[in-house]
């Protein structure tokens, strides 16, 4: 009889966490698969080396980026490797450019184009949320060591899909020192 309440027992046991692990693995799976909040404004906080998504004025989502390699003025001209600042939305989306994915930043507005007509200089132009260069995915993080674009803003190839299935054209983009 000792015997058989222990072999019940270790059942009972068994199925109960075998019961706790199940429960687990389908709170995250349907955590998971839940459609994720598009954002509807992006913040991007250059001393921080930041970018954050926005829905609602809630903070949804929080990325580590690199800058341009032109340090952390603000862009004047055209060439100067600086990521600008300013009030701007997303107005293109590029599947195909040189970089994994890219988002166009509306960069040069109106204050853009008198600042650089006052210094007779082009503005520049192309400015980008983007992913890594074609084929250079494998450098994952270890990109944002050190700023290294020409003035755009880049994540990693993981969150570059996440940001474009999160923020659709019209978002608008603030950028800050």
């Amino acid at each position: 009889m000792w015997h058989w309440t222990k072999a019940i027992t270790a059942t009972l046991v068994r199925s109960a966490i075998c019961l706790a692990l199940c429960s687990i693995a389908y709170t995250l799976m349907a955590q998971q698969a839940q459609p994720l909040q598009k954002a509807d404004s992006i913040l991007i906080l250059k001393k921080d080396h930041l970018l954050e998504l926005l829905a609602g004025g809630r903070v949804i989502r929080t990325y580590k980026v690199a800058l341009g390699s032109g340090g952390l003025a603000p862009k004047e001209r055209e060439g100067d490797g600086r990521t600008p600042e300013g009030h701007y939305l997303i107005d293109a989306r590029n599947s195909a450019s040189a970089y994994h994915r890219a988002l166009h930043i509306s960069y040069p507005n109106a204050e853009d184009r008198q600042r650089a007509a006052k210094l007779g200089v082009s503005p520049g132009g192309a400015v980008m949320i983007h992913g890594l260069p074609n084929g250079k995915g494998f450098i994952g993080p270890a990109h944002r060591l050190y700023d290294w674009t020409l003035g755009c803003v880049a994540v990693t190839d993981d969150e570059i899909d996440e940001i474009w299935n999160l923020v659709p054209v019209g978002t608008p983009v603030e950028i800050r020192p």
